[in-house]
Parts: structure tokens; sequence; C-alpha cells
């Protein structure tokens, strides 16, 4: 990339749950002429906003269409059910779908879990929003399953959660843009969300060094091999030019005594 075509900010985008926050600390660090900009975005939208290149990428919940998105899986949330503090199920610490049969397990339209058969029984309409659901809940009339990071994004004084191990699970992914290379900005939140160091090969290759640098350093390197040679000069220095010289003998010793007595003594 030329200095221009380097574009003058990254978009993220990201859906309600997820934190971006120690990505993009680290991003300011290692780029710090380059803004990033956050673009929230629903679970729902997201593709479709990734899609119309109105994020340069996005961390986002799967699946997503994989012919017209990349992704990179990055973790799987636990998947809990949200219940006033005085439920009973607060004794335990976790929860199973057949101990849901009984309640009223509200289904909000935005939900991000997939599943097969909802456990308990339904209520009279769905929700609208996980947040319309959560108050609900509040307000006794149901109970909620959802990721994790949803209940705490949530979170009530009056409300805790449980964790349901037999519930679907929500993956969130590191998405953007189908194209044969990643763009240079992506690649470097790659290697951010994925761990690589700032030297690492796989992230943005460093800055070759100018011509003149370049000439510098070899006439430095030049310097410093002529000093090393110097510092050894003497008899340790001819005693190395003597040995570089000299041809095996055969029969003979080599180096330890040999060279310190001149030549080995026949037998």
């Amino acid at each position: 990339m030329t200095g221009s075509d380097i574009p003058s900010s990254f978009r993220l985008a990201y859906v309600p749950g997820v934190t971006p926050t120690k990505w993009v600390r680290v991003w300011h660090e290692r780029l710090p002429d380059t803004p990033l900009e956050l673009v929230q975005a629903t679970a729902a939208d997201a593709p479709g906003l990734l899609a119309g290149h109105g994020a340069d990428a996005g961390l986002v919940r799967l699946p997503v269409d994989r012919d017209v998105l990349a992704a990179i899986p990055l973790y799987t949330e636990t998947t809990v059910v949200v219940i006033p503090k005085d439920h009973v199920a607060t004794a335990a610490e976790e929860v199973s779908l057949a101990e849901l049969a009984d309640e009223i397990v509200l289904h909000p339209l935005d939900d991000v879990l997939d599943w097969e058969t909802l456990p308990g029984r339904p209520a009279v309409e769905r929700p609208a929003t996980t947040a319309d659901a959560i108050e609900l809940v509040a307000a006794g009339v149901g109970v909620l399953l959802v990721p994790q990071s949803l209940a705490r994004l949530h979170h009530r004084k009056d409300l805790t959660y449980r964790p349901v191990p037999e519930a679907p699970e929500s993956r969130v992914a590191l998405s953007w843009p189908q194209a044969e290379e990643a763009p240079d900005l992506v690649e470097e939140f790659i290697g951010i969300v994925r761990g690589r160091t700032v030297n690492s090969t796989r992230g943005r290759a460093a800055t070759p060094p100018r011509p003149a640098q370049a000439k510098d350093k070899a006439k430095d390197r030049t310097k410093d091999k002529a000093k090393r040679t110097g510092a050894g000069g003497g008899a340790g220095g001819a005693r190395s030019k003597s040995a570089a010289g000299r041809k095996p003998q055969s029969g003979g010793r080599t180096g330890g005594q040999g060279d310190k007595r001149g030549k080995p003594r026949g037998r």
C-alpha cells in the first residue's frame, strides 16, 4: 500500500454483549495514527452492515453467510437463564432444560440462540427485544435464556442468572467482506484478536530501510568487524593466521596439545 491508499480510519462493528475494549486498546497502542471507529449494530443487522461495507470488520454472532462474509470464530458463550433473585432455581448452581418445563420462557424477536424446540411454556406474545424480555422477567411474567454476556449487559439488582448447560450456545466471530486477500487494516485487527506480537510475520510488514540507511548500517557492521579483528591481534591474531594456513598432518593429533607443542611426537 502506498501512503495515499491507506484508509484514514478503521470501522469496527460490534453486536450487543460483545466487548471489544481490550482489542481497541491494543489497536491504539500499535496504530496511534489510524483512528478506530466503533459501529454498534444488532445481531441481525451486523452481517448486512458488513456486506454493504458499512464497516471494515465486525464482531458478530455466528452463523453468517460464508459466500458473502469471511469469519474467524473467537469464542463460544455459556447460555444462562435470567430469573428473579427470589426464584427457586437460585438454590442450584446450574439449571437443566427439564427444570424449566413449567416456566413461561420468553422468546424475544431478537433472540440469538438457535432453538430447535424452545423449552417451557410460550408467552402469549413474543417481546420485541431482549431488553423488553428482561423487563418482563423483572415483573414476574417469565424467564429468559440468553448468552451470558447479554445477561450481564442487561443486569438488574433484582435479577440473577444460572448456567443452562443443555441449551444452545452462541459463538462470536470476527467477520469481514469476502475478498481474495483481507485488507491490510483487517489483517492488523486479525493479528490483535489472535494475540500476535507486533513483530509477527503475519502482521503488518516493517518499513524497509531507505538506501542511505542501509549503506550506513553496512558501514557500521564493517567497522564493528574490523574492531573485533583488531582486538584479537598480537600473539592470538598471529596464531589464528598461522593456523588458518597450516595443512593438517596425517597421522598426528590436531588442535589441543598439537598446537602447543608443535609437531606431534612419533611413537
